[in-house]
């Protein structure tokens, strides 16, 4: 992939510290960003090939928008994080909030986002979430951020896909292609869940778009996803314990690195 100058690269998640008005904050926003930017510095020394930031310890999560002392910090986080390391590096924003996520990046200097909900409602954790792909391109075009990627999740996890039960996967990812993806992103059923691989390799043979896949990669099944996708985010097996919430794991994090083929420069 052309904007990681590296063929099928790991990408790792820093999910940031719970931030200001979030039932779990803590109460210092200096120690989110330097708790932030030393995973994202270990991650750098062990061979990661790109990092992207995620509020996922706001729960519970609002739906489609949040406040802008939110989408303010992360833009600051991931400005020092892109100061730090020498990656590219995204931004999700939690839960759908895309048009926030898309600002934080434009302003930070980052280089991707991850967007819930691009085509097609769903039932999420948080209630009803509707596709937003024309007013979130049209708002990316008005920002002058068309360097900035969308990579976007079809038939994401933890959601019911009930009201989209007779459209398939393979073609909710073609209309995400039509309406202007820069990649999409499969999943498992929940965070940590491998997404299915038969699912993957259909979508590959149907559309020009990178395919992500975005859940349930470990040391142990990467190689046999290796061929399919064009990249990987990885968040809770390189936690210990692979429990997303816990510190990050020197051990699993080269393990998955030693795990996959030598990649190949573009």
């Amino acid at each position: 992939m052309k904007l990681f100058n590296i063929d099928k690269p790991v990408i790792g998640m820093v999910h940031v510290n719970a931030l200001p008005g979030t039932p779990k904050y803590s109460g210092s926003v200096k120690s989110i960003i330097e708790k932030a930017k030393s995973e994202a510095q270990l991650y750098f020394s062990l061979g990661i090939d790109a990092l992207m930031i995620e509020n996922m310890h706001d729960v519970p999560y609002l739906n489609k928008k949040v406040g802008p002392e939110i989408t303010s910090i992360m833009s600051i986080v991931l400005y020092e994080i892109k100061k730090s390391v020498e990656l590219p590096c995204g931004i999700q924003i939690l839960a759908g909030a895309n048009k926030e996520a898309l600002a934080a990046a434009h302003s930070a200097g980052g280089d991707f986002i991850r967007a819930e909900g691009f085509v097609f409602s769903h039932i999420a954790d948080e209630g009803l979430m509707n596709s937003d792909a024309g007013e979130l391109l049209r708002f990316r075009k008005q920002i002058g951020a068309e360097n900035i990627l969308i990579f976007t999740d079809i038939k994401k996890k933890h959601s019911s896909h009930a009201i989209t039960s007779d459209i398939s996967i393979v073609d909710t990812a073609k209309a995400a292609e039509f309406f202007l993806s820069d990649g999409v992103i499969i999943t498992g059923s929940s965070t940590g869940e491998k997404p299915e691989l038969s699912e993957i390799i259909e979508i590959k043979e149907k559309i020009n778009l990178p395919v992500i896949a975005g859940s349930g990669i470990t040391a142990e099944n990467i190689k046999e996803y290796y061929n399919y996708c064009d990249a990987f985010i990885i968040g809770s097996y390189f936690k210990k314990e692979g429990k997303w919430f816990n510190e990050l794991d020197h051990d699993r994090i080269s393990n998955l690195i030693n795990s996959v083929p030598s990649p190949g420069k573009l």
